[in-house]
């Protein structure tokens, strides 16, 4: 599937869904080893350490503290890399309400970690992007 760059067809087609579970974001030693029972959604090396962003109930059985207890939402529109404004207008959106969000651009889809138990509030706003007036508020 071709990957999409204009913010308006971006908007209009994001298709936010809520994936299951409460996700918390972790941090472990720079060159410490993942534990062996987790499975991270996500890692990213730091100079201060390793994050990895997993289910809570993975960190609270390994032992590993954590913070944000986030819900995920993935619009599953394909975005491409290079386009310009998309997280920008969704980051508008979400702070207007008072709904912080932290944003992750995979290859195929951009992905929003936001507060678990705002998660159906951030879904609402979402689903209800895309109108002609959108545009502006990521410009």
């Amino acid at each position: 599937m071709p990957t999409e760059r204009d913010l308006t067809t971006l908007l209009k087609n994001m298709k936010p869904e809520l994936q299951p579970g409460i996700f918390v974001f972790c941090t472990i030693a720079a060159g410490a080893p993942v534990p062996a029972a987790l499975d991270p959604l996500l890692t990213f090396r730091e100079e201060e350490g390793t994050t990895l962003v997993v289910h809570r109930e993975g960190a609270e059985a390994a032992g590993l503290g954590y913070a944000f207890a986030s819900g995920l939402i993935t619009l599953t529109v394909q975005s491409a890399l290079d386009a310009v404004g998309f997280l920008a207008a969704i980051a508008v959106r979400l702070a207007a309400a008072g709904i912080s969000v932290n944003a992750v651009s995979a290859f195929h889809h951009d992905h929003l970690f936001v507060p678990y138990d705002r998660a159906d509030e951030a879904m609402a706003l979402l689903q209800n992007m895309g109108g002609p007036n959108e545009t502006r508020a990521g410009s």
